[in-house]
C-alpha cells in the first residue's frame, strides 16, 4: 500500500509517516519512481509506536524497543527482558520528571498567591 493509504488505515497524517521513516521506525519498500511502499504489517506497527510515543518515550528509545513488543490487546508488553528494564528506567525518569513539575507548579502557585495578597493590599507599584 501507499503511503495515503496507511495513513487511512493507521489514522495518523503522512506526515507523521514521513517522520517514522526519517526516525528509522519504518522501513517502506521503495518503487524505482521513489514511492513509498508499505507491507499491511505497518499498520500494527504504526499503532505500535503511537501507544509508545503515548507513554512518553522519544523516537530513540522507540526505535530500540519497538522489535520487542507484542500486541496484548488495546495495550502492549516487551517480550525481551532487557527491554522490560530500559521501559522501568523510562517510568523511573517519567517519575522525576512529575515531581519536578509537581514542584514547580507549587512553587509558581505561592508566587501568584503571594503577588494577589499584595496586590489586594494595594502595595503593588504601578
Amino acid at each position: 500500500m501507499f503511503i495515503g493509504e496507511l495513513s487511512k488505515r493507521a489514522g495518523v497524517s503522512t506526515r507523521s509517516l514521513r517522520y517514522y521513516e526519517q526516525q528509522g521506525l519504518l522501513r517502506p519498500q521503495r518503487r524505482a519512481s521513489g514511492y513509498r511502499e508499505y507491507d499491511e504489517s505497518e499498520v500494527a506497527a504504526v499503532r505500535r509506536i503511537r501507544i509508545l510515543l503515548a507513554a512518553g518515550l522519544n523516537t530513540d528509545l522507540i526505535r530500540e524497543v519497538l522489535p520487542c513488543m507484542a500486541d496484548e490487546g488495546a495495550i502492549l508488553a516487551p517480550t525481551c527482558e532487557e527491554m522490560a528494564q530500559d521501559l522501568k528506567h523510562e517510568r523511573e525518569r517519567l517519575s522525576r520528571s512529575i515531581e519536578q513539575l509537581q514542584a514547580a507548579h507549587t512553587m509558581l502557585g505561592s508566587i501568584i498567591h503571594a503577588g494577589e495578597a499584595l496586590t489586594s493590599r494595594g502595595g503593588r507599584n504601578g
